[in-house]
């Protein structure tokens, strides 16, 4: 009896060669495609899930295996949206993908992968699982350019437990090549980035839908209004893009927000003081192990995606939040995107900046 791996399958390059790989390595493989979205059919085509579902059927149907489409819409707009939202009003940047995977592909589907029998899913994430003694250890992608850890640091025992990434141990320059050979219509087909449920709209036009404009002032540190802003929730700490500030010197950057007095702060230079901090509370605290990293020990962290480790400690408050000291000071530290704290090459989970 082969084993069965239920994988997602968005449309892309790398879902369709991870289906690829476990078909050849002697897995009884099915593929579930994954509408997450309801309002994707508009004449925008922002999002267009006709087609990626059209693209799912031909590589399944060059591979040989079954596809399933379902819904997770409903439990989308409660688990991520929802939330997503009430982070965005209350001033915070938070980060969908993260939130996508802990309560849709390793809550929702794997739910629904095991109800259909399945002994494991598998995704076309960039990441690596490992046991030892016991223990599911979340691991950094080979392809260091491409990890994608950084997302998955809120899954726990039970998800990795069954979770394959067959991408892991490959980069992704051999994953196109992988799709080529294979003759995989989708091999050249463009990497979506985006947010994982809105596709590559623009997103201030998206949120606008949701959030109301409240227009406010543009001030210095200093309280020298410098411009106008159509509302705080469409901005986050770091931004350069969009600011409409003119004048002389050097660029304007999103410093902070003041709330009770809907307030933007903008400073002028990429490092300017106010975009510098060397500590950082986090909460809702995740750690893939069940257990918490020693306090006083130096980690690696990352406040964003993309970021080297950077070297760290960690203090606790209480069981639900920490304090994470930087030696050298970060760059736009921003309230709602995730920390996730790494030793070495194992990424031992996070929590949410305040």
């Amino acid at each position: 009896m082969s084993k069965k791996v239920v994988v997602g399958m968005s449309g892309g390059v790398d879902s369709a060669v991870a289906a690829l790989l476990l078909k050849r390595q002697g897995y009884e493989v099915v593929g579930l495609f994954m509408k997450n979205w309801e309002d994707d059919d508009t004449e925008d085509g922002y999002c267009p899930a006709k087609q990626d579902f059209m693209d799912v059927l031909a590589v399944a149907d060059k591979i040989g295996i079954e596809v399933e489409a379902v819904n997770f819409a409903k439990e989308y707009r409660e688990r991520v949206f929802a939330l997503f939202l009430r982070e965005y009003q209350a001033g915070r940047t938070p980060n969908p993908d993260v939130l996508c995977n802990s309560e849709i592909k390793f809550k929702a589907f794997l739910d629904h992968a095991l109800n259909l029998g399945a002994d494991a899913i598998a995704t076309g994430h960039y990441a690596r699982v490992r046991e030892r003694d016991g223990l599911f250890e979340l691991l950094k992608a080979e392809d260091g350019g491409k990890d994608q850890s950084y997302f998955l640091h809120r899954l726990n025992q039970a998800q990795l437990s069954r979770a394959m990434f067959p991408l892991g141990e490959i980069y992704k320059r051999e994953v196109r090549e992988i799709a080529r050979e294979a003759g995989l219509p989708v091999h050249a087909k463009k990497d979506s980035t985006g947010i994982c449920f809105i596709g590559e709209r623009p997103f201030r036009e998206f949120l606008s839908r949701y959030l109301p404009k409240q227009p406010g002032d543009m001030e210095t540190p200093e309280g020298k209004v410098v411009g106008q802003h159509e509302g705080l929730a469409y901005h986050t700490i770091g931004q350069r893009q969009g600011l409409g500030i003119g004048g002389q010197g050097e660029p304007w950057f999103v410093a902070g927000k003041d709330m009770a007095r809907n307030v933007l702060i903008v400073v002028q230079g990429h490092d300017h003081p106010a975009l510098l901090k060397d500590r950082l509370t986090a909460a809702d605290l995740s750690w893939v192990s069940g257990q918490a990293p020693h306090a006083g020990w130096v980690y690696g962290a990352k406040v964003r995606y993309r970021q080297a480790d950077a070297p760290c400690s960690i203090s606790y408050l209480d069981g639900e939040s920490c304090v994470v000291d930087f030696p050298q000071p970060q760059w736009a530290v921003t309230p709602g995107q995730s920390v996730v704290v790494y030793e070495s090459e194992v990424c031992l989970g996070g929590g949410v900046i305040q």
